[in-house]
């Protein structure tokens, strides 16, 4: 069974990096390594969600990750998420993983289609075939994939002796206790919502990956700390700023990656370049509500982490 300790902690969801004319940059994704590093978070989740994945080229997914292996030196834990559309691409990019060292591969169900379970089955098992060494974790979105993982469904993933946890972002709890329940010791379940890092951890969750972590890593940490250390009063009170956080990140008119690199350009001098098309990039009009974000991030991180 694989050693889950190196799973539990903060795992930002890490951002897609892009130069100025909007190619994948390996160059920013080591400047953001570095950045995610000095914070002293656990690990980053390359090349999901957060890391536009489904508008990025197989060779653009391969040279991210590689920049992000280069410049992590072994020091953070690094989930690959590895899910394409199809199969082959996704075999390709697994065993790519696996060559690089990533401490585990994650894949969500395929989109659009609505698979039956043992189709769905078949494709993880079929990734985690093309890097046999690694560790594999299930990526469970429903609200976005259109497919839900089950309990049942999970059982039966269980038979794969790689399948060592689920990144769970569903939007009920519950589902982590179920999971937990299912895997039993020495399986991991990562907390996925933001919104709700508190109740996934005081339900059973080894620790969270997300997509606002990387531009308020201190606050999340805080938590994780406070969980920990049975204050939860101040968790609650930690992620209530956090959450009001989110909701004004989610308030412009640019997509809410594009707002986040935004703040971290201006409260970090990191430079991630904007979004990709169809994703909206921020307009003239957001900078009002990107400056009233970044005075908040800088009032909670100052009210909690000093």
């Amino acid at each position: 069974m694989s050693n889950i300790e190196k799973y539990q902690g903060i795992i930002p969801a890490f951002y897609a990096c892009y130069d100025d004319e909007g190619r994948a940059s390996g160059d920013r994704a080591r400047d953001l390594v570095r950045h995610m590093k000095a914070k002293g978070v656990k690990g980053l989740y390359v090349c999901g969600s957060s890391g536009e994945c489904i508008y990025q080229s197989k060779e653009e997914r391969k040279q991210i990750l590689e920049a992000v292996m280069e410049e992590a030196g072994g020091e953070l834990t690094i989930i690959a998420h590895v899910a394409c559309n199809n199969t082959q691409d996704s075999l390709e990019l697994a065993a790519h993983a696996e060559c690089l060292g990533v401490d585990a591969i994650a894949a969500i169900p395929p989109i659009y289609f609505h698979l039956p379970d043992h189709a769905v089955m078949q494709y993880w098992n079929d990734i985690s075939g093309a890097a046999p060494n690694t560790d594999f974790v299930i990526y469970n979105i429903p609200q976005l994939a259109g497919t839900r993982l089950t309990v049942s469904l999970y059982q039966k993933m269980l038979e794969n002796p790689r399948v060592i946890g689920v990144k769970n972002s569903s939007e009920s709890t519950q589902d982590i206790q179920m999971f937990k329940d299912a895997g039993g010791e020495g399986h991991v379940v990562f907390n996925g919502p933001d919104e709700q890092l508190v109740s996934g951890l005081a339900i059973g969750a080894d620790g969270g990956i997300g997509g606002t972590y990387g531009v308020m890593p201190e606050l999340y940490l805080a938590i994780f700390d406070a969980v920990a250390k049975g204050d939860m009063a101040r968790a609650k009170a930690i992620q209530n700023d956090a959450c009001r956080i989110i909701y004004a990140l989610c308030g412009c008119h640019g997509n809410l990656y594009a707002v986040m690199k935004k703040v971290m350009e201006l409260r970090e001098e990191i430079q991630l370049g904007g979004v990709r098309k169809p994703l909206a990039n921020i307009v003239p009009e957001d900078m009002p509500q990107i400056h009233k974000c970044v005075q908040m991030i800088n009032e909670a991180i100052g009210k909690y982490c000093h």
